[in-house]
């Protein structure tokens, strides 16, 4: 006999569907606009973020629902990614409303709808942290919107990247009238990383002050990469202000301070959690 399905689970699946409706219903409204260039598709702009920011609400409601157990906080892999990818479509449609970054969200909105997906559907063991303090709990928040800043200036450097390779060609097409000049995006992409490297900072201050040892055996590795990623934003930024860095030369080292940081946490977390299943 099968066991009874519960009510909240009907809700949380209903919830899901809705939810990776509405990011889709808002992506293509963004390609629609892309395609057709700034001008044909600004109609699409706030219909877009009004259907994405609606789709962010719900997402919030399965992503709470889903880590603050009365137990206490469930950490586990899926849903730290759907956590992260949240923060991300948030911040980035934030943004939009005073920013020309809209378009980001072709690439952040699926990815965010993905993440929900497989919250919800992937069977995986509690990973509960119970009893944290409140400077802990100010750590690992830190952490999480220095990585999700970091995370939305990577996809903002790949469209940079794919800008400046049209221009290179001198391939301007409708994809590309409908981004925000090369300037403007350079200087959005260095907003990003400057508040990210801030809150990277101020993360990294806070694990060495308030956990016993940010070098213990089960930490090294994230403390080592997650330092190294902030040298390479720290000479990015060094770099940007003394030399005047831009192009090819940020975006390659956006990438890989982006890099360092994803496998120094989520790398470990997918290792540890999904292939060894401790």
């Amino acid at each position: 006999m099968m066991p009874p399905i519960k009510t909240s689970d009907i809700m949380t699946t209903a919830l899901t569907f809705l939810t990776v409706a509405l990011y889709f219903v808002a992506t293509i409204l963004l390609l629609r606009r892309l395609t057709l260039g700034a001008a044909a598709g600004m109609r699409s702009r706030l219909p877009a973020l009004l259907t994405g920011l609606a789709g962010v609400v719900l997402h919030g409601i399965l992503v709470y629902q889903a880590i603050f157990l009365p137990e206490g906080l469930d950490l586990e892999f899926f849903h730290v990614v759907s956590l992260i990818t949240w923060l991300v479509a948030l911040l980035l449609l934030l943004a939009a409303l005073s920013q020309p970054v809209e378009n980001l969200g072709i690439a952040v909105l699926p990815l965010s709808a993905l993440a929900l997906v497989l919250q919800t559907v992937w069977p995986a063991a509690p990973n509960l942290l119970s009893r944290v303090s409140t400077e802990m709990q100010g750590h690992i928040l830190l952490s999480i919107l220095a990585y999700s800043l970091l995370a939305l200036a990577a996809v903002q450097a790949m469209l940079l990247a794919i800008q400046d390779r049209h221009l290179r060609n001198r391939h301007p097409g409708g994809f590309i009238r409908a981004l925000p000049p090369l300037e403007t995006m350079e200087r959005l992409l260095f907003h990003m990383i400057g508040l990210g490297f801030t809150l990277l900072s101020l993360s990294l201050l806070s694990g060495f002050i308030y956990l016993e040892s940010m070098f213990a055996q089960h930490l090294v590795h994230k403390t080592v990469l997650s330092v190294v990623a902030w040298l390479v934003f720290a000479v990015l930024l060094w770099g940007r202000w003394r030399f005047g860095w831009r192009g090819r030369k940020a975006i390659a080292w956006t990438l890989a301070g982006f890099a360092l940081l994803m496998t120094a946490y989520l790398g470990s977390k997918l290792v540890l959690e999904i292939i060894l299943q401790r």
